[in-house]
């Protein structure tokens, strides 16, 4: 019995060569084949003259005029050109390196040729000879070297011929009928061998919502299965968080009050949290993590903080240190670069409940940590964990809660894809007091004025983050370099002001004492890569200057702006950039007209595509063949809330209409609780 999901090896044709190719594509079986859809259409329909604008794509149909003529220029190039009498016009066609060609262009005979259109110089660059009986639209598909988009249609045509009996549609019929979408088989079809244009938009309307919808319907099936787990009942005591919370040095603003109450209240639940907590740079998230950390220790649970760098663990360790002086809480701190010895006697110790607060990397998840009695997990700046991953830190202990805090802002379009199966806090203002920082972009010719700038500014007594995209001389990128920079204003600024260097390159141990130097203020300026970009607090630097800005993403720039001004001075940011294109320059006024991290990502969602802001593979992302997170947001929004319906009706997994649904889910290992 046939199924889509037999291999492509039994496709008519495709032998294990192709086999091995197709899978390079993502293709393994039948569905993945008829489910790879066309990226664009070429219009194939036949144009007058009349229609065309410049440099537009089209089909022109006429009367060759002159015999095809091959001319020769450079290795392997050529150039065949003839006229074409196209209605009351003469056109010159010219096809680039088809020599080949020549045989099928008869003088006195029509044909039609599909190319671009020179206006002003009544000119058609061919790109193909199109058969006369042609109209339709001809779906253009994404190849590799080891297997041609023909090969891949011609394929796709032979599997639907074969299979498009066994094609069930997935969606309820309800939605089908209440969005006037095509029914599966019939979508396919239209995918990849369009009736028309109207019909081509239908189809790919409906393509886009089948996607968003089998997606939002795995998340809000994980979702649902997290929360119908039993978790930890966390019953802190309240008087006790409510004078911790009364002894800190200010209040907390009212953004930072709801996501506490939020947090507190998950905590006591049954069912085990799962909660992101978003907030700019500077918006006071860690306090938020202080307070529910304390909140779970009062009840007699370990807790645990998992951040992406030893310099920001140790950071938090000597932070929270102070924070909790006086206070029963014991803290520990586990990173990959302690002897044998001591990771030995730690492990002994948070297995046996000795540390109630243990601070980490990546470390702390493996699977040799042990915990006595582990009962929250907070990740700080763990925005590029895929669903997977942490569905695999929420397995860690007991059920503990977890809660994942990010410094770049999200909008709400990536929220709804990439953390579909978390709760989702937000605080949206800053704490009184915190002066926005001042952004200027510059020129490379202004360099010299930058750099009197930050020598007064180290005349008042700041220290001054010089940022670089690379390491060394590269050929490729006309970039400066951290080595050559450091050199060069230490010709500069010493004796007076010590320059340091920091990058990816060193050893953990001379990032740390580099670090140390730079926040006991033995280093004013520090020559830095993006090492120095997530959560490290010297509150005396003031200024973040960043060479060759443009070379960086907009949520990267503000992350490294968000270093600075985080005592009591004014921070400033200075962008040197000579932008290349209008993308360019956009990023660089988006950068100088806001310092709302929120408006700043989406615009880089909009420059740059969602892979692109999250970093596609580590961004938990679906990738997306028809549908676009950022164009379809409505749609987006509209399946994510048809999937929680469907899940919330009573025995929907039971009737026949939903039968294919529930084996699609079944098919891609949902292992879930539908009631």
């Amino acid at each position: 019995m046939l199924s889509l999901q037999d291999s492509v090896s039994l496709i008519s044709g495709v032998g294990p060569k192709r086999v091995t190719a197709l899978a390079s594509l993502g293709i393994q079986t039948v569905e993945d084949l008829l489910t790879y859809y066309p990226t664009r259409y070429d219009n194939f329909e036949i144009r007058s003259l009349a229609t065309a604008g410049d440099q537009e794509k089209l089909t022109l149909k006429g009367t060759v005029m002159s015999e095809p003529v091959i001319a020769r220029f450079g290795y392997k190039k050529n150039r065949l050109s003839f006229r074409v009498l196209v209605d009351q016009d003469v056109v010159m066609v010219t096809f680039f390196n088809q020599p080949y060609l020549k045989d099928k262009i008869e003088l006195g005979k029509d044909l039609a040729v599909y190319g671009k259109w020179d206006a002003i110089h009544a000119r058609l660059t061919g790109m193909k000879l199109i058969a006369m009986d042609s109209g339709e639209l001809a779906a253009i598909y994404p190849a590799n070297k080891q297997i041609k988009a023909n090969t891949i249609k011609k394929f796709i045509a032979t599997a639907f011929k074969q299979y498009q009996h066994v094609i069930a549609t997935l969606l309820p019929p309800a939605l089908i009928t209440a969005y006037s979408l095509l029914p599966r088989a019939q979508m396919i079809k239209e995918m990849h061998f369009p009736s028309d244009e109207h019909t081509a938009k239908l189809a790919r309307r409906s393509a886009a919502y089948e996607e968003f919808f089998l997606f939002q319907l795995r998340i809000q099936a994980l979702k649902r299965e997290n929360q119908a787990e039993d978790g930890l009942s966390i019953l802190y005591h309240n008087d006790e968080l409510k004078t911790f919370i009364g002894s800190l040095d200010y209040e907390l603003t009212g953004a930072q009050k709801k996501v506490v109450n939020e947090i507190c209240r998950d905590l006591r639940r049954p069912i085990q949290m799962n909660r992101l907590l978003q907030g700019d740079v500077g918006s006071g998230k860690t306090i938020v993590a202080a307070i529910a950390m304390y909140a779970t220790i009062t009840a007699g649970y370990q807790t645990a903080l998992m951040v992406p760098t030893e310099i920001l663990a140790a950071q938090h360790a000597d932070n929270f240190a102070r924070l909790f002086e006086g206070l029963p809480v014991s803290i520990a701190l586990l990173t990959g670069s302690m002897t044998t010895k001591q990771h030995t006697q730690l492990l002994k110790q948070i297995k046996q409940g000795g540390v109630n607060l243990i601070i980490g990397t990546h470390a702390l998840i493996q699977d040799s940590v042990e915990y006595a009695n582990l009962g929250l997990i907070v990740t700080d700046e763990q925005h590029r964990f895929g669903v997977n991953q942490r569905q695999k830190l929420r397995e860690k202990g007991e059920h503990p809660d977890v809660l994942a805090m990010t410094a770049t802002p999200i909008p709400r379009t990536l929220a709804i894809t990439a953390y579909g199966e978390m709760d989702v806090s937000i605080i949206g203002e800053m704490p009184q007091g915190r002066q926005p920082i001042e952004t200027k972009w510059l020129r490379s010719n202004q360099t010299g004025v930058a750099l009197e700038f930050v020598l007064k500014q180290l005349q008042q007594g700041s220290q001054i983050y010089v940022v670089t995209p690379l390491i060394e001389q590269s050929e490729s990128l006309d970039v400066r370099n951290a080595e050559e920079l450091y050199e060069k204003l230490k010709q500069y600024f010493e004796p007076e002001f010590k320059v340091g260097l920091l990058h990816g390159r060193l050893s953990n141990d001379e990032k740390e004492q580099t670090m140390q130097l730079f926040k006991d203020n033995q280093i004013q300026l520090l020559v830095s890569t993006t090492v120095i970009e997530v959560g490290v607090d010297v509150a005396n630097a003031t200024v973040m200057m960043v060479y060759d800005a443009d070379r960086f993403g907009l949520a990267q720039l503000h992350q490294l702006r968000g270093r600075v001004g985080r005592g009591h001075k004014q921070g400033y940011c200075l962008l040197i950039a000579d932008p290349k294109n209008q993308v360019g320059i956009q990023r660089m006024q988006t950068m100088v007209e806001t310092t709302d991290g929120f408006v700043v990502a989406q615009r880089d969602l909009e420059l740059r595509g969602a892979g692109d802001v999250l970093g596609q593979k580590q961004s938990g992302l679906p990738d997306f063949r028809v549908g676009d997170p950022v164009g379809d947001l409505k749609m987006l929004q509209t399946a994510q809330s048809d999937a929680a319906d469907l899940l919330a009706t009573e025995n929907w997994d039971t009737q026949t209409d939903n039968l294919p649904l529930v084996q699609y889910l079944q098919r891609h290992q949902l292992q879930t609780h539908f009631d």
